[in-house]
């Protein structure tokens, strides 16, 4: 995998999911995934997808890695958010890390 993409609008709020009273962060797998979701999505259309790297992972996962929030590998963009799968924390930051 070359990198992973999460949705983020110029203010720098980062584009989540309620799932049930916690956040759902969906990620992509290339620019044009994330592309593909915001044209399927109105709740995107203010957000651009932007490359997953420490420095977001660290807005995004608190100190101690605590929090509410989960990440969720989307596989089909253009059809639904919800296909896909969930991706823990030590995961996300390898991959982060081998994206580098």
């Amino acid at each position: 995998m070359s990198g992973l993409f999460a949705m983020q609008r110029a203010n720098g709020d980062w584009f989540a999911l309620d799932d049930r009273g916690r956040f759902r962060v969906p990620l992509f797998s290339s620019r044009q995934g994330g592309m593909l979701a915001r044209a399927a999505d109105w709740g995107m259309r203010l957000f651009e997808p932007v490359a997953l790297d420490r420095r977001a992972l660290g807005e995004l996962v608190p100190l101690g890695g605590a929090g509410e929030t989960d990440f969720w590998l989307v596989d089909a963009p253009f059809t639904s958010l919800g296909r896909g799968r969930l991706i823990d924390r030590a995961e996300l930051s390898l991959l982060v890390r081998e994206a580098a």
